[in-house]
């Protein structure tokens, strides 16, 4: 017959701390300075967050998501009985993916480009 084997848990009592520990009074924090000036920039840009070439290529990159999609449309049988071969062909499974694979890669592009800086005059 086995053995039962025992838990290796030990119920260790609890240390309980008979000295008071002093009270201490934290200091006080320093009341936050008011400042007058903003951290604004001094020229305010009022306007578009992106530039021109920004929003150029961002409708590059949603005018290749649009053709991809549309060269990937149809391809099927109005007959349930006829097999069409048409949906295997190069433009659907190759084609139309790698254009909207660009479209998106665009619009990252589009998004992370850094405006450029108008010199100030």
């Amino acid at each position: 017959m086995a053995q039962k084997r025992k838990p290796n848990i030990v119920k260790k009592p609890l240390a309980v701390d008979t000295k008071k520990a002093d009270v201490v009074a934290a200091p006080k924090a320093e009341a936050a300075k008011a400042t007058t000036k903003s951290k604004l920039p001094d020229k305010q840009t009022a306007g578009l967050l992106f530039d021109k070439r920004n929003y150029i290529i961002m409708l590059a990159g949603i005018l290749l998501i649009a053709l991809g999609f549309i060269l990937m449309a149809g391809g099927g049988s109005d007959d349930p009985n006829v097999f069409n071969y048409d949906m295997f062909n190069t433009q659907r499974l190759t084609v139309a993916p790698i254009l909207i694979l660009l479209g998106f890669v665009a619009e990252v592009v589009a998004i992370m480009l850094k405006p450029k800086q108008k010199t100030a005059e």
